[in-house]
């Protein structure tokens, strides 16, 4: 049975897709995806869209870093850095390996607002709720938190940038050849 995804692209999606595991500017060090597409479980890419929907009248984007990342990814991540802490063992499986998360950060324009640490920074400064982060940059996770949770997501309070459906688990895990069009 073929998985439910949707893929999330302009102008079906008014979003800004810059899939980091697409390039070297990772953990580990290289492009994970040769073919950069990003793609959402049907339900998640509806709450997607909600959150687009919220963020519009604001003047703000989203920008997306990663949805969809096929089991075979997560292991590669997971073998140069096996932190639970941030990242879902492979062995359960990660909401993203299930098409039903989504990494990202708000637009102003083509400006990303201060969320106070890079994407995929692994430090205790990317949990949610840190006070020790600029003040506008505890606003903007603040912002990004209250347009994600009102349109519907779950969040994890290790980063500011994940977002997930609620009980991912009952969603099935996806390879790379479960994709419409392979990624990697």
């Amino acid at each position: 049975m073929k998985p439910d995804l949707v893929a999330i692209a302009p102008p079906e999606f008014d979003v800004d897709v810059m899939l980091a595991y697409a390039t070297p500017a990772n953990l580990t060090g290289r492009p994970l995806y040769r073919n950069a597409e990003c793609w959402l479980h049907r339900e998640a890419a509806a709450k997607l869209a909600d959150a687009i929907a919220l963020a519009r009248p604001l003047g703000l984007r989203l920008r997306i870093f990663d949805a969809l990342r096929p089991v075979e990814a997560q292991w590669a991540m997971w073998n140069v850095n096996p932190d639970p802490e941030f990242l879902a063992d492979p062995r359960r499986g990660s909401p993203h390996s299930r098409g039903v998360a989504v990494d990202l950060t708000l637009l102003d324009g083509d400006r990303e607002l201060d969320m106070g640490t890079g994407f995929d920074a692994f430090t205790p400064l990317s949990h949610h709720g840190r006070l020790d982060v600029p003040v506008e940059a505890q606003r903007n996770r603040l912002l990004l938190m209250g347009l994600m949770t009102s349109a519907g997501w779950d969040f994890y309070r290790n980063e500011w940038w994940h977002y997930q459906l609620f009980d991912p688990r009952r969603f099935p895990l996806l390879s790379d050849a479960d994709l419409p069009r392979p990624m990697m």
